[in-house]
């Protein structure tokens, strides 16, 4: 684990450009903030050249969009494989939504990605695995959810985050299990899009190493949302929301590795 990159982040400041969620962006805007990144968010494709020469990683997330906006993630994305920036992709709600899955499928024939950070029941669909997906959550299911992410991973060509109680990162050989976090995540809903696009900010400082950059920044992630967790008496989603943002801009290397529970490899 190579969590020397979050000091890198902070002293490269890097650009992150966002095409976001509308019921999100805030969350994601003030958690890049708050970790060392400059995020920038954007609905208008004419500027959207200029946005990825500036950038250093470019976050896409489906959650929700239009056809119009459409026009700009296909853009986006063709221009951060041109320029060569790393790119990452949150597929919200694809297990759950059919339109959605399709149009993801498409989206990821026109550009490849770097980083795909989704729940149990986004990742399956992308691994063609049967999964009882519900909405924005990852729903059920008895498979192996390492082997779903190794598919995807496969599948995709590309580094994969399976978010849950574990999260599992995966460039479909080589794998890290995180055993930390909190349930409080699940009861803020913008933990998932925050953490892709955080992603995305560690990605633009790791020299093309979107395997570390993964690991490293859901390492981060959990790790202050269990530190914020601990001193709450009872759960308080709208209190573990705001005490995040501040958790993200205060934690420490030495922090981190200081309660870091994770596993490398699929057994160990």
């Amino acid at each position: 684990m190579q969590l020397s990159l979050l000091t890198q982040l902070r002293q490269q400041n890097p650009v992150v450009l966002n095409i976001s969620n509308f019921v999100t962006v805030q969350d994601v805007a003030n958690g890049l903030n708050a970790i060392g990144a400059s995020p920038i968010m954007s609905e208008e494709v004419a500027e959207a050249e200029a946005l990825v020469q500036m950038s250093g990683a470019v976050a896409l997330n489906l959650g929700a969009f239009t056809q119009q906006q459409l026009t700009q993630i296909r853009q986006t994305g063709k221009l951060a494989n041109q320029y060569h920036k790393p790119l990452i992709v949150d597929p919200v709600a694809i297990g759950a939504v059919a339109y959605r899955r399709t149009i993801a499928t498409q989206l990821l024939q026109d550009f490849q990605v770097d980083i795909i950070r989704g729940n149990a029941g986004e990742i399956a669909a992308l691994a063609d695995v049967t999964w009882q997906a519900k909405g924005i959550d990852a729903g059920a299911g008895d498979g192996d959810l390492v082997a779903i992410a190794q598919a995807a991973a496969q599948k995709q060509h590309c580094v994969v985050i399976l978010s849950g109680p574990t999260d599992v990162i995966t460039d479909g050989q080589r794998v890290v299990q995180i055993q930390n976090g909190t349930p409080l995540f699940q009861l803020h809903v913008g933990s998932g899009d925050m953490l892709s696009s955080i992603v995305a900010a560690f990605a633009a400082v790791s020299a093309g190493d979107y395997f570390t950059a993964a690991q490293t920044a859901c390492l981060v992630f959990a790790s202050a949302g269990e530190r914020v967790a601990a001193q709450l008496s009872q759960e308080r989603p709208g209190t573990f929301a705001a005490q995040l943002i501040d958790e993200l801009h205060l934690i420490t290397t030495e922090a981190v590795a200081q309660i870091a529970r994770y596993t490398v490899g699929k057994d160990e």
